[in-house]
């Protein structure tokens, strides 16, 4: 168990033990809540795991090597950026993907680049954007965070190559 998961249980445990104390029916309402909260995302969840475990079957190791490898430099940087740009869903999808990616052999520099476009950039959320903000708000926001992933990709990489010494 990593520390992150020991963080989670911990902190979930504590919520019950608080509920606890405060009575059997904000105990009864919270464990309601998380079954409900379980059923709602478990078939994205059971999605998720499918798609860790075929991407990490299904995609080449050399190729993810050539194209995000940790030599692949601005060029892995910038198709990052664009896949990130381009992930569609939460975090639920973008980090077990990214991850996958990491563990098959993309560098750091592209893995930064990816997480920072799809904060940033995600294609999928502008229609959202452009009806609720506009598109003046819409437009001066991509264009004041155009930068980011690909610096971030770079000063990710750079940090790691100074590390490495």
């Amino acid at each position: 168990m990593d520390f992150s998961t020991i963080v989670i249980w911990a902190l979930a445990l504590a919520l019950v033990a608080i509920a606890s104390f405060q009575g059997k029916e904000t105990l009864t309402l919270g464990l309601r809540g998380s079954w409900d909260a379980l059923l709602r995302f478990l078939p994205l969840l059971l999605g998720i795991f499918i798609i860790i475990g075929f991407s990490d079957i299904l995609l080449p190791k050399e190729l993810i090597a050539q194209w995000l490898g940790g030599e692949s430099g601005l060029k892995g940087i910038f198709i990052a950026s664009g896949l990130g740009a381009i992930t569609p869903g939460g975090p639920f999808v973008s980090y077990p993907l990214v991850a996958t990616v990491y563990e098959a052999g993309a560098g750091i520099g592209p893995v930064v680049a990816f997480v920072t476009a799809w904060s940033l950039w995600a294609v999928s959320r502008l229609p959202l954007e452009l009806a609720i903000v506009g598109p003046r708000v819409t437009a001066i926001r991509l264009a004041s965070t155009l930068l980011f992933p690909p610096l971030a990709g770079l000063f990710a990489a750079t940090v790691l190559k100074s590390f490495a010494r």
